[in-house]
């Protein structure tokens, strides 16, 4: 169709090719697949000119602005190509989207300002493509074998254990995590219904612990709760490190078993095939690589 209008509007197959580019063979194999496919003639052609029949005339007043409303339709999809704009949206548990994405996100946001963010907190390992996600970030026992997955955040973390002054004053300190056994332990429960163990590391001996205690919180958006009761003295917490970070350095918590705290590889941003990968999702890798790659001092 858009052959047809071409020639139609130059008058020639020749002069067509000559203002829009190609070939004037290549012009009239396409009109001629139209013509065959409206099972009508579409354009009078002679040795001298070329001309619309009345089928074509008509034809020809209705595709124009359709075409030029495709023309402009592609010009404004070609933007996101050109200039990073629309919607990114991700998957991300809890820990995550509190302890990795905000060192990333207002600098990534500032970078690209056409690029709308959405976070979508899920403790799960969902489809990213069926939760309506572009990207999700997740550890690296729980990333499928199909999906790019790049490093994300700080590389290495620790699981870390807590309690208040207050409660290691009347219950004491254990010194071996097998001590745990009889103090208040604060758990969580995976949103499968799952409780895992609180495991410890020391040189070459591991520890996994079924620990037990007054209080049974959702990993993920109740681990704040978790973290209060620690803190007024309820019992011991087992959380990220970076998470209790604040409350230890202001002395409302304390550590314990800190030389048991075992260490493991930080979270992955993944998303599922190379091809085609829409411009805000590229743009969030690209500027996640290059924070991997900067500098400890700058690094973002």
């Amino acid at each position: 169709m858009d052959a047809f209008v071409k020639v139609a509007r130059a008058g020639g197959f020749r002069d067509a090719a000559r203002t829009h580019g190609g070939s004037a063979s290549a012009l009239s194999e396409a009109v001629r697949r139209l013509e065959n496919g409206m099972g009508m003639r579409l354009l009078n052609r002679t040795t001298r000119s070329v001309a619309p029949t009345e089928a074509g005339r008509g034809l020809l007043e209705r595709l124009g602005p359709a075409l030029a409303e495709v023309e402009s339709a592609v010009d404004a999809v070609n933007r996101y190509r050109d200039r990073p704009a629309g919607t990114l949206k991700l998957n991300v548990p809890l820990s995550a989207a509190r302890l990795v994405l905000p060192a990333l996100v207002s600098p990534f946001l500032a970078a690209y300002p056409d690029i709308r963010l959405e976070v979508m907190v899920d403790e799960n390992f969902v489809d990213v493509l069926a939760a309506g996600c572009d990207a999700g970030i997740r550890y690296d026992e729980r990333l499928e074998q199909d999906m790019i997955a790049i490093p994300i955040g700080p590389r290495t973390q620790r699981m870390a254990a807590a309690a208040s002054p207050a409660y290691l004053a009347a219950h004491g300190r254990p010194v071996h995590p097998r001590e745990l056994v009889g103090h208040a332990c604060l758990r969580g429960r995976f949103p499968s219904g799952s409780i895992p163990p609180w495991e410890f590391e020391r040189g070459e001996e591991s520890i996994a612990i079924e620990a037990v205690g007054p209080l049974l919180v959702g990993l993920g958006g109740a681990a704040d709760l978790a973290v209060d009761a620690a803190i007024a003295g309820t019992g011991i917490v087992y959380l990220f490190e970076d998470w209790l970070a604040p409350h230890l350095r202001r002395g409302a918590l304390e550590p314990v078993l800190e030389d048991w705290w075992p260490t493991f590889s930080g979270p992955f941003l993944y998303y599922p095939g190379r091809r085609l990968v829409p411009a805000p999702l590229k743009a969030f890798v690209e500027f996640v690589r290059s924070a991997s790659a900067a500098p400890a001092g700058n690094a973002v």
